[in-house]
């Protein structure tokens, strides 16, 4: 049954509201998939802070220009488009989508919104790429500490001579 006005009204404000909430946004091809498959899909989303929505590109259009993305939204294929939207930081939702993507033949990724600006398909697997902040952080702190390590290990070096030393000795006198 098609939609009345009120309705993709409702819609349209809606993927407003949702893309100026979200930090990314990936735009998929979900022809295909089935029914359990997307339902998988969204319960991983659901549970890192994301979400998936489907929507026409019409609406889309309608909904990018009020927001300020300057993206032509018909040169997208199909009728209709998968939204997958990422709240957080890390960018959990284009690393689940793209690992998705790999698995599943029929998902394909047409590419992504990040701050405002259109990205291809091959950009947002590079995203999907990038260690997260966790990651990031311990490689800092190792690069922090590697220095002090190496200069601790020199000192404790000299020590451990001297104590090898001492022991060759003892054990000579023992033997003499």
């Amino acid at each position: 049954m098609p939609k009345s006005k009120n309705q993709k009204e409702l819609a349209v404000k809606t993927l407003v509201d949702t893309l100026k909430e979200s930090k990314m946004v990936v735009l998929t091809d979900f022809k295909g998939l089935k029914v359990k498959d997307i339902t998988k899909l969204r319960r991983e989303l659901s549970n890192n802070n994301a979400e998936c929505a489907v929507m026409k590109k019409t609406m889309m259009a309608l909904a990018f220009k009020e927001v300020g993305i300057n993206f032509d939204v018909k040169a997208l294929p199909g009728a209709i488009i998968g939204l997958n939207f990422d709240f957080g930081d890390n960018l959990d939702a284009v690393k689940i989508i793209t690992k998705f993507a790999k698995t599943n033949s029929n998902m394909a990724l047409l590419g992504g919104i990040w701050e405002k600006a259109f990205i291809s398909a091959n950009e947002v697997k590079v995203l999907a790429t990038l260690p997260s902040r966790e990651e990031l952080l311990a490689k800092l702190v190792g690069t922090i500490q590697a220095p002090i390590s190496c200069f601790v290990n020199v000192l404790a070096g000299n020590l451990r001579g001297l104590v090898q030393v001492i022991n060759a000795y003892k054990d000579k006198k023992a033997t003499a």
